[in-house]
């Protein structure tokens, strides 16, 4: 199938510039799904609301990364310290908030520095494309990481910062017996003045 490993991917980075975001539509969305569900640690889910999927392509066409924009978690105690705002301000500005839920470089792409540089990438263009998709656009962009598993070294060469960890529960734990694998919270404001924007009562 056309998510089998081809021959690997071993280069400088400048090798494959210059690089192309290209966002999924429904001729691609099979192939994207295979390569999470296949190569990615946490599957293939469905997303729930809002959401953006890419390729990113090399020069030459080949395909070497999947990344998935979803809506956020609806709180957060790291991020919602952080940012400062109460219930209601959160109520009305989530959504300006993005989350990175599924970042895959492809197994057999074995370039150094790509990811950050792939993750710049992608912001420079996130939230235009939200903006003509949703009709809003990105202020903000978190995820969670898996810190047991992986160093986030490609965040924080891109610019993220770690706010702390999440508690360990799911969004379905309503009476918290779930719990789950705690995660470094990561976020990076898109816009100067975000605190501003997602602390305002304005409707």
């Amino acid at each position: 199938t056309r998510s089998d490993s081809p021959t690997p991917i071993q280069c400088r980075l400048a090798d494959l510039k210059p690089l192309r975001l290209a966002l999924i539509e429904d001729c691609d969305s099979a192939l994207w799904r295979q390569f999470i569900e296949r190569y990615h640690y946490l599957g293939c889910r469905v997303p729930v609301g809002a959401h953006l999927r890419y390729f990113v392509y090399s020069a030459q066409g080949q395909i070497l990364a999947c990344l998935l924009w979803t809506s956020p978690a609806w709180k957060m105690a790291a991020r919602d310290r952080w940012i400062g705002w109460n219930p209601d301000q959160r109520a009305r500005n989530l959504q300006f908030i993005v989350n990175n839920s599924r970042f895959l470089i492809l197994p057999w792409v074995q370039v150094p520095h790509l990811a950050s540089h792939l993750l710049a990438l992608a912001l420079r263009r996130l939230s235009a494309d939200w903006q003509r998709r949703y009709g809003h656009p990105v202020w903000l962009v978190e995820t969670f990481v898996e810190e047991q598993r992986f160093a986030a070294t490609s965040y924080k060469a891109a610019g993220w910062l770690r706010l702390g960890q999440t508690t360990g529960r799911t969004r379905q734990d309503r009476h918290r017996t779930l719990q789950t694998t705690t995660k470094g919270v990561w976020v990076k404001p898109l816009r100067p003045h975000f605190r501003q924007h997602l602390c305002s009562n304005l409707p």
